[in-house]
């Protein structure tokens, strides 16, 4: 039996962007205002049918009410099976979907036993009690299904922007102060901290904050709210964890450092002030660099989680990989599906940004689902300071849904109607559909071999079927 699904809250915005009321929506599905009414309250699911006629009057993919989490799952589910312990399941494929959304329970417990199994090949050596449950991929999973947002913790970190009459011209100053005053912690200067791989370090014994002295101003800024999100915010960070379920001590402390960081960040860039910002400025990350005094990698990962319900920006997702192709942070408003094993798709705007080093690279690119997006990507950090540092290279992508590109800089210049000016790509050679890409590196899963002699493909296989 096919999931119910209950997509009230992204009807209800998705209604208020295209600017109709729910009697004129309703009278353009041909049901009655307050049978709409009842679906915006998740009172009644989306039919099918439902679904056909919103995604032609609404101009969006028929994918569009689908649930996140089930599109998470099902991404995930169909890369585990890419591995070739599953090749003699050549039909496992085509039923990943309906697994899913039929006994989700169970492809849950299907990938945990998975990972510890992959972790077990890994480390043979660990005792299986011992094994990991890969916590960082537990609280990405969980951000993202929470949308990338955290209302309480975002409106809280407001509060104390507006109340102290803070000023993104003077924050490094303000929030020094700010520690002084209201807790007695005094921040200086240290020499030698990110030598030894620490930014900041808190002695609540001295009362004294020490920061590292060749950081950049606005990761002071960043490392000063969050301690102040530390200090101030506990019950609320704690109050948001009691509704996860975590299966480890290390996903539940990653978590509190997680929402810790989002605290940091809406204090830095307080909402309502950075969406109108966004709005006039279209989005130019540039200019909101420095208007809030903020690192290009900042503004991106802020603009990520502006979805507040009364008051939503874009949906974006928020990405950084290093140049080996590993994906260290990831976030996301959209259902842009992020490799898990065997590296992200090469054609993605991101890995070309190591190339021009400094330059904001622009990317119209389509993923499996037919979904197309406008990407932004760039290099960021700095230099590691002496020549035997070895400074990190590191980039971010920014991307949102093609419906919303006019609303950002980015689209000037684009041709937009033209095939060959968008780039398709995929979350990875083992889990992408994509038969004919000579950008492939493996076989996608779930697909039998040609090993015919009569012809030669782009890559060194056909693929039956």
């Amino acid at each position: 039996m096919e999931k119910k699904i209950f997509a009230g809250d992204r009807l209800r915005r998705l209604r208020e962007r295209a600017g109709l009321k729910q009697a004129d929506l309703a009278r353009r599905l041909t049901i009655s205002p307050s049978y709409l009414n009842q679906i915006e309250s998740d009172q009644r699911p989306l039919t099918a049918r439902l679904l056909e006629r919103l995604a032609v009057t609404l101009n969006v993919p028929k994918t569009y009410f689908a649930d996140s989490e089930d599109a998470r799952r099902e991404s995930q589910l169909r890369e585990d099976l890419a591995d070739p312990l599953f090749r003699a399941l050549p039909g496992a494929q085509a039923e990943v979907g309906a697994l899913v959304r039929a006994a989700p329970a169970f492809a849950e417990a299907f990938m945990s036993l998975y990972r510890a199994y992959s972790a077990q090949l890994e480390q043979q050596a660990v005792p299986a009690t011992a094994l990991p449950r890969f916590p960082y991929d537990e609280v990405r999973d969980w951000v993202q299904a929470r949308g990338n947002y955290f209302d309480t913790l975002d409106r809280a970190a407001e509060a104390v922007f507006e109340e102290n009459d803070f000023s993104a011209a003077t924050l490094r100053e303000d929030f020094r102060r700010y520690l002084s005053d209201t807790h007695g912690i005094i921040t200086s200067s240290a020499t030698g901290l990110l030598g030894s791989g620490v930014f900041w370090r808190l002695n609540r014994t001295t009362r004294r904050l020490y920061v590292a002295d060749d950081a950049a101003s606005e990761s002071e800024v960043f490392w000063l709210a969050h301690v102040i999100g530390q200090l101030e915010k506990k019950e609320l960070i704690e109050k948001e964890l009691r509704r996860g379920k975590f299966s480890s001590d290390e996903a539940l402390g990653l978590a509190r450092i997680s929402l810790a960081n989002y605290f940091a960040g809406a204090l830095m860039l307080p909402y309502r002030r950075f969406h109108e910002a966004a709005r006039v400025s279209r989005h130019d990350v540039q200019r909101l660099q420095r208007q809030f005094g903020a690192s290009f990698e900042q503004v991106c990962h802020r603009l990520s989680t502006m979805q507040r319900p009364d008051l939503p920006g874009i949906p974006f997702y928020f990405a950084k990989t290093d140049i080996a192709g590993n994906i260290l942070k990831r976030s996301s408003a959209t259902r842009f599906q992020f490799a898990q094993f065997g590296g992200a798709c090469p054609l993605w705007n991101v890995y070309r940004a190591f190339t021009h080093p400094g330059e904001i690279l622009v990317q119209l690119a389509t993923t499996p689902d037919d979904v197309t997006y406008l990407n932004i990507a760039r290099t960021v950090g700095r230099g590691g300071g002496s020549y035997l540092a070895r400074p990190r290279a590191v980039a971010v992508v920014l991307g949102c849904e093609l419906r919303y590109a006019a609303q950002t800089v980015y689209a000037a210049g684009l041709n937009f109607t033209n095939p060959d000016a968008i780039d398709p790509i995929g979350p990875g050679c083992r889990s992408c559909t994509r038969a004919n890409c000579r950008h492939r590196s493996v076989p996608p899963m779930g697909r039998t071999l040609d090993m015919g002699t009569a012809e030669r493909g782009v890559v060194p296989y056909r693929l039956k079927g």
